[in-house]
């Protein structure tokens, strides 16, 4: 499954608890979307997330149906130094 990074920007610092949590996963498996982790910003207004989506669009579907932005969506591959000879 394609593999995407997530920006997102909040106005107030992100503040997450297990509830959330649980209520985007839920979320996104109705959208065929899996979260993978995500990065906190030094000021919690942003986050940068790895996420396995079928497309940008199902992605973005979850975050309107979540509350959440999408502000920037972009596919990536992954690329990791032991794999390079």
């Amino acid at each position: 499954m394609p593999l995407f990074v997530i920006e997102r920007r909040f106005a107030d610092e992100l503040q997450l608890d297990a509830a959330d949590a649980a209520a985007i996963k839920a979320v996104n498996a109705d959208a065929g979307v899996n979260w993978l982790y995500s990065f906190l910003s030094a000021d919690r207004k942003k986050t940068y997330c790895l996420y396995e989506a079928p497309s940008a669009d199902a992605i973005r579907a979850a975050a309107r149906r979540a509350g959440l932005p999408a502000d920037v969506v972009i596919e990536v591959s992954q690329l990791r130094p032991e794999a390079i000879a």
